[in-house]
């Protein structure tokens, strides 16, 4: 049994880098693929750079800010490039590992900064949720609507679409109202 224990330390720091940086990569893959479907996962806007940031905590809004995010995203990117790919990523967090975890060394605080981001994916923040409140669903419940506005669902709720919003015209010749439409042919088949 000692011997089992031994051999789970003996997983040495090399090992352990190894294993976060696969999570690094997959967390740097789903954060760059977001929101962009042409987006191959091998590069990183600022704006899913920040995102990243913001919502695996590296912001702390004391020591790291929105502001150095960006400044530390235009340091590392090159030029004429609007993207970071994930060597320039390692790049840009040990910069941000320094502010963020001021009292450790450099490893120490790099290590803690991985640990923030590892196998986590862009959160849905921000994105609204529906309120179930009496007075959203008096004011979406279609039966109650009076008007103009009943003539736009049917009995079920369902929306007509274009033929409930927009009057379609009527290219028959007839007045609009006129109860005899539709019979004049009638009439003068009749009357030969």
């Amino acid at each position: 049994k000692p011997a089992k224990r031994l051999s789970s330390e003996s997983n040495s720091v090399e090992g352990a880098t190894a294993g976060e940086l696969s999570a690094l990569e997959e967390a740097f893959r789903k954060f760059a693929v977001h929101g962009d479907t042409r987006a191959t996962g091998k590069e990183m806007h600022g704006k899913n750079w920040s995102k990243l940031c913001k919502d695996c905590h590296v912001i702390d809004g004391k020591n790291v800010t929105t502001t150095d995010v960006d400044i530390v995203f235009s340091k590392i990117k090159g030029k004429s490039v609007r993207t970071i790919n994930f060597e320039q990523f390692k790049e840009a967090l040990q910069e941000l590992s320094k502010k963020r975890f001021k009292g450790k060394s450099d490893e120490e605080a790099l290590q803690e900064i991985y640990k923030l981001i590892e196998g986590k994916g862009p959160g849905l923040t921000g994105v609204t949720k529906t309120v179930a409140s009496p007075t959203v669903s008096r004011l979406t419940d279609t039966s109650k609507f009076t008007g103009s506005h009943k003539e736009r669902f049917d009995a079920s709720g369902k929306g007509k679409g274009r033929a409930g919003r927009e009057d379609l015209v009527d290219n028959s010749g007839y007045v609009s109202g006129y109860k005899h439409a539709g019979t004049y042919d009638h009439k003068v088949q009749g009357n030969k």
